[in-house]
C-alpha cells in the first residue's frame, strides 16, 4: 500500500476527526486534506487514530466491514466496501439503554457477526469461510460520523475508522447450525413500525463473502484475522437514523433477534 501523502497531512487529518469525538463536534470532511481518491492515506489516517487510542489501553476486539449493503452505498454516494477496526469501548452487548450522548450522528444497522475460532492467514474464498468461524450473532451495529451531516466520501469514512461507533450482539448460534445466509431476511423494527428490511444476499452477495473480503484484505494490510474476535459482516439493509429515546429489534431469520434502546437527548 502506497501513498504520496506526506506525514503531516495524516497526522492534521488524524487531529481534526480526533478533535471531533473530543469536542462532540462534527468536523468537515478530510477529503480535500488527504485527496480525494487517496484510500491508502485513508487508511494511514485510520490506523493514526487507533494506534492512539491503543495506547490509551483500549483493545482491539474485532473488525468491521461497511459499505456492503447496494442500498447503504447509494445512501452515502459510494460504491465499495471498506473496513474498521473494533474497539472494547465499543460493545454494548447487555448494556440496556445506551446513551446516546456517546455518538454524533448515529444511525442503525442490522447485521450478522461472526466470533472467529481460528486464525485467518491465508486468502479465503466465502466457500471456506465458515470453517474459520466459532458461531454467529444476530446483530446491530451504530455507525457513527464524525463528520458533520454525513458529507462523506470513501476516504473520509475509511479515515474515520469506517465510520464505526457502538455494536450490540443478540441471539447466536454455533456455524456449523447456520442456515443459508444468502437467504437469511431481516426486518428491523421501532416502535411497532417496520424501518428497514434486507436479505443476505444484500451483503455483497452473502455474509461469507464479506467476511472473505475483510480477510483477504486484512492480509493485505499486514493485520490477518485473530481467533477470538468479533466480525461486523455488513449491513442487510438501509441504515436508519436513530432516534432519541426509541426502541429497536431486529430479527434474521435463522439466527434470532437484536434489541437496543437509547436515551434521550440531554437538553
Amino acid at each position: 500500500m502506497t501513498t504520496s501523502t506526506n506525514r503531516e497531512v495524516i497526522q492534521q487529518a488524524a487531529d481534526t476527526l480526533a478533535g471531533a469525538t473530543a469536542s462532540r463536534k462534527p468536523c468537515a470532511p478530510v477529503r480535500d486534506l488527504i485527496g480525494r481518491d487517496d484510500t491508502a492515506a485513508a487508511y494511514l489516517v485510520q490506523a493514526h487514530n487507533i494506534s492512539a487510542r491503543l495506547a490509551a489501553g483500549r483493545t482491539r476486539v474485532g473488525r468491521k466491514v461497511g459499505l456492503t449493503s447496494p442500498a447503504v452505498q447509494r445512501q452515502l454516494g459510494v460504491d465499495r466496501p471498506d473496513f474498521g477496526v473494533l474497539l472494547d469501548d465499543m460493545d454494548c452487548t447487555g448494556s440496556g439503554r445506551l446513551d446516546i450522548d456517546r455518538l454524533l450522528q448515529p444511525r442503525l444497522e442490522a447485521e450478522i457477526a461472526f466470533v472467529l475460532g481460528a486464525d485467518i492467514d491465508e486468502s479465503i474464498t466465502g466457500q471456506r469461510a465458515p470453517r474459520f468461524v466459532e458461531r454467529l450473532h444476530a446483530a446491530f451495529e451504530i455507525v457513527d460520523s464524525r463528520v458533520a451531516d454525513w458529507n462523506i466520501s470513501l476516504v473520509d469514512t475509511i479515515a474515520d475508522n469506517a465510520s464505526s461507533g457502538l455494536y450490540v450482539l443478540g441471539d447466536e448460534l454455533p456455524a456449523d447450525s447456520a442456515p443459508d445466509l444468502v437467504a437469511v431476511k431481516m426486518t428491523m423494527s421501532s416502535g411497532g413500525e417496520r424501518v428497514s428490511t434486507g436479505k443476505g444476499s444484500d451483503c455483497l452477495g452473502s455474509p461469507w463473502a464479506a467476511l472473505a473480503w475483510l480477510a483477504n484484505t486484512s492480509v493485505e494490510h499486514g493485520a490477518p484475522l485473530r481467533a477470538g474476535e468479533v466480525i461486523l459482516s455488513g449491513a442487510l439493509g438501509p441504515m436508519v437514523p436513530v432516534i432519541p429515546g426509541a426502541s429497536y429489534t431486529a430479527s434474521i431469520t435463522g439466527i434470532g433477534a437484536v434489541a437496543v434502546a437509547f436515551t434521550s437527548r440531554r437538553a
